[in-house]
């Protein structure tokens, strides 16, 4: 089993990420992920639990998400439910605490991976809510009088889109990195990690359509790696000859998803 993070056969890590990775673990610190949607964040995650062969937990966190749901949720509805039609062991609570992701990574025998994926998008109490559990790695259950301990203390992957800021006593627990946008020698890797036998001109001609496109200045939300990807993918199976595919701009849906990024092309009489 791996102790360090490599990379994976469909995840292309640059030196630098694989480095604060493996610090963030020589550490057991959380790393916190940031860069432009669609630059791998949470695919980050993934590689890591096939490269290290650990099993992997995901937190999604919505705007509705409180830190207590990754903890317990103590269910006293079906409580109050069983006991009115005589259930038995209505009287033993343990019975209705169900844990939450941070839970069971803590009750899991052996190392996690625990995404803790777009933390951004809840309030902002709620990294600070966090803050004891992720730097003791416990958490006490009033209901039970227990405290649940990670046997195990995984590994906390953390992404962010930079939606909102941060508090500073939450960053200053983290072991944080920015991934860049991919140039395009690391944008041919990713691509190539993807696709078996990519000819040279239909990835060539991909790639100056869409680096074009990300350098048009009124471009409001940018074409990412996953979209390009996807992109390459409808173009072969569509058959398309892409030798013209700068003044065609086929499927120009799968790169571009907002109105006004439409209206920058026509405008510019290049859709």
């Amino acid at each position: 089993m791996e102790t360090k993070f490599t990379g994976s056969k469909d995840y292309v890590a640059s030196e630098e990420l694989m480095a604060a990775v493996n610090v963030a673990i020589a550490l057991q610190k959380p790393l916190l992920i940031k860069g432009e949607p669609g630059t791998g964040k949470t695919m980050l995650a993934e590689a890591i639990s096939q490269s290290m062969d650990k099993e992997l937990f995901i937190w999604n966190i919505k705007s509705t998400t409180k830190a207590q749901d990754g903890l317990y949720v103590y269910d006293t509805i079906q409580r109050l439910y069983d006991s009115q039609f005589g259930e038995e062991g209505v009287d033993d609570i343990g019975h209705y605490i169900k844990l939450g992701k941070l839970g069971e990574a803590f009750k899991a025998d052996k190392q996690i991976i625990l995404l803790i994926d777009e933390i951004d998008k809840a309030d902002l109490e709620f990294p600070n809510d966090l803050l004891w559990e992720l730097d003791k790695m416990e958490f006490y259950i009033h209901e039970t009088k227990e405290t649940i301990k990670a046997k195990e203390r995984p590994i906390v992957i953390i992404t962010s889109n930079a939606e909102k800021e941060l508090p500073d006593a939450f960053l200053r627990r983290c072991i944080f990195h920015y991934i860049s946008f991919p140039d395009r020698e690391q944008m041919t890797e990713i691509v190539n990690a993807h696709f078996e036998n990519l000819e040279e001109h239909v990835l060539k001609n991909a790639m100056d359509t869409f680096y074009w496109i990300r350098s048009l200045k009124d471009i409001r939300k940018k074409p990412s790696t996953s979209e390009l990807i996807d992109w390459i993918r409808a173009l072969l199976l569509s058959g398309i000859d892409t030798e013209h595919l700068r003044e065609e701009l086929p499927f120009i849906g799968v790169l571009l998803k907002k109105d006004e990024d439409l209206e920058v092309l026509k405008k510019a009489n290049l859709y």
